[in-house]
């Protein structure tokens, strides 16, 4: 496996696994509580609110790259305050983490969602009619029976931030070594002469990580729905 992707190909790979991963674990406390509450909750803007979590589906990713460096870059109203606290997202590797988190963020809310609309309120309501509070009927009844769904989200949501590409490239460019993840470097190989080769076993990578990912969302879905149902 070793002598099958070369030193470059093995770093997008690395790349890719680091952004996606970190993409995935800092969204998905967010992603369990706008899912919570697009699900729960009605309040003023809950409409709008699940059109700008949606909003990445439609944009063309170029558009929300764009969008993001423009907030989150060395100048922008966000990127500008945290640069001079020493963090920095454009054209970093925590970039294109973000890039990714946000692409990938609409996929693991959806999932999150569905698992909790399954749910009969009226457990949660029988939690608060014995005095529990609402985050202890949160984390006792809810949260143990959509578990598999946070699971199937956060999967979901990780094989998209391994493939994202338009965004990621916009915000923080194509650095070997820094930002330049799977897709990215796909695309670099199939710039130069003789690059078939090493972007075909890339595409192959990614062809995996993202029917591993679909099998185990759809195992996951499956168990959802015998655990909600009583089977």
């Amino acid at each position: 496996m070793g002598d099958w992707l070369g030193p470059e190909e093995w770093q997008a790979v690395a790349l890719s696994l680091r952004v996606a991963f970190w993409a995935t674990l800092v969204s998905l406390p967010l992603g369990v509580f706008t899912a919570y509450a697009l699900a729960r909750w009605t309040f003023p803007g809950r409409q709008l609110l699940n059109g700008l979590v949606h909003l990445p589906l439609i944009l063309p990713p170029v558009v929300t790259g764009y969008l993001l460096l423009l907030t989150f870059g060395t100048r922008g109203p966000v990127g500008g305050p945290l640069a001079d606290l020493g963090i920095v997202f454009a054209f970093r590797w925590t970039g294109a983490a973000l890039a990714a988190g946000v692409m990938a963020f609409p996929l693991m809310v959806r999932a999150i969602r569905l698992s909790i609309e399954a749910v009969d309120p009226k457990l949660e309501q029988a939690g608060a009619t014995l005095g529990a509070s609402p985050l202890w009927v949160f984390l006792t009844v809810t949260l143990p029976m959509i578990l598999p769904g946070i699971v199937a989200g956060a999967i979901l949501a990780f094989a998209k931030a391994m493939g994202e590409f338009g965004a990621t490239i916009t915000f923080v460019s194509n650095i070997p070594g820094q930002t330049r993840t799977v897709p990215s470097a796909i695309y670099a190989f199939l710039q130069v002469p003789g690059g078939e080769g090493a972007a075909m076993r890339l595409v192959l990578v990614s062809v995996a990580v993202a029917m591993a990912a679909l099998l185990l969302s759809e195992v996951i879905g499956r168990r959802v729905a015998r655990r909600v149902g009583g089977g």
